[in-house]
């Protein structure tokens, strides 16, 4: 729900607001609590490798 709040924003607006950034990282932070809470981690190693990507 988070997402889709921003996506529809960011689709009809060129900047964020504060409200909207706050939504895209509580949305990160369920996505990443979920992702813990099943097992599914990264290695720090990995995790640099891929923000070096960016």
């Amino acid at each position: 729900m988070f997402m889709a709040t921003a996506a529809v924003t960011k689709a009809t607006e060129s900047t964020y607001s504060i409200d909207d950034a706050m939504e895209v990282l509580f949305h990160k932070l369920d996505e990443a609590i979920d992702d813990m809470e099943n097992g599914k981690v990264q290695t720090i190693e990995d995790a640099w490798k891929e923000i070096d990507s960016i």
